[in-house]
């Protein structure tokens, strides 16, 4: 899976670099002085990634957490995103991340003490001016349960927001790795979030991740032993007979659990930035996507024409409400 590992210098003797190194034995280790001189320094093709994937590991330098976009999780809270990795072992056909950096090569960043002392700033600076609750995303730039089990992280931020019940953090993924967190105690401010789409797009674009029902069984894994669950439907790929397949789709997660019980559901369809969309063409010429019409929104992202995203995301947020999730928690995503 991995040829080469390229270590900053600084890093050889840290504790979590020697376990990835370790795990990946075969991979052919060489020390650097900065990631930031190799990795995307010439344009790798992204679908090299089936064939040729290098692995960084590095020191996070600069700003770790970062503003979310408006329209980013449910509404009323601050949001902020932080960066662990970039890239990701999957191959998704509407990844924005095949057009955000110039290589699909993996950088595993290992000074979480760093960054979870800047989340801990964070929080404590919005304490002092507000009591409203304050929510952290994990999953921005790379799927955050994939290669847990490798990287053992998580820990690290779950000791962080036992301290703060009224800070929400989110670990994004369409694994079913959970093994990591099922070693932790539930806490009710640590949300483990499934993004999911009807089995016949997971198969046709969710490129060699889990299928729906290990996902779902997933769900239903984490449910059962009390960690909070949310779900994204997103991104949703408009063709014929997709509202039937969405209806299909939610009745099954309601299955595993009652939507009710889920802490949000988000729901979005798919959009590409200019860079994204000129790479997912010269990717996947023959993707559905191009058989759809599509226009540049004023936010500058391609998309569906607004009347056809609202008809989309409303008509499967009403089949949502029907099998019982909550209203508030019910939203569009990174839709104004």
């Amino acid at each position: 899976m991995i040829g080469k590992i390229f270590i900053e210098k600084e890093l050889i003797q840290d504790d979590y670099a020697r376990r990835i190194t370790d795990y990946f034995k075969k991979a052919e280790v060489i020390e650097i002085d900065n990631y930031t001189d190799y990795f995307g320094k010439y344009k790798k093709p992204y679908l090299e990634k089936r064939e040729n994937l290098n692995l960084f590991i590095a020191k996070k330098k600069g700003s770790l957490v970062k503003e979310a976009p408006d329209a980013y999780g449910v509404s009323g809270a601050p949001h902020y995103y932080y960066i662990h990795a970039y890239n990701c072992i999957y191959e998704c056909t509407y990844c924005y991340l095949q057009g955000y950096f110039d290589s699909p090569d993996l950088v595993f960043f290992v000074n979480h003490q760093d960054i979870v002392a800047e989340i801990e700033a964070t929080i404590l600076a919005h304490q002092k001016k507000s009591t409203k609750e304050i929510w952290f995303h994990a999953g921005e730039f790379s799927d955050t349960l994939a290669l847990s089990h490798v990287t053992k992280e998580l820990s690290d931020y779950y000791d962080l927001f036992v301290k703060y019940p009224n800070a929400f953090v989110e670990l994004r993924t369409k694994s079913v790795n959970t093994k990591e967190i099922e070693k932790l105690t539930p806490i009710p401010n640590m949300i483990t979030s499934f993004s999911l789409s009807p089995d016949s797009r997971i198969k046709d674009h969710d490129l060699k991740t889990p299928r729906l029902k290990a996902r779902l069984l997933a769900i239903k894994r984490l449910y059962n032993l009390g960690h909070p669950i949310g779900i994204h439907l997103d991104p949703i790929i408009y063709t014929e007979g997709i509202i039937e397949e969405y209806e299909v789709l939610i009745k099954s997660i309601s299955e595993v659990i009652p939507l009710n019980q889920l802490e949000y559901i988000s729901i979005g369809v798919v959009r590409f930035t200019k860079d994204v969309f000129n790479q997912v063409k010269m990717n996947y010429p023959n993707s559905e996507y191009f058989y759809s019409e599509l226009t540049k929104g004023q936010d500058g992202k391609i998309k569906y024409p607004r009347p056809i995203r609202m008809w989309i995301m409303y008509k499967i947020r009403d089949l949502c409400l029907k099998q019982g999730s909550i209203d508030k928690t019910t939203y569009l995503c990174m839709e104004d």
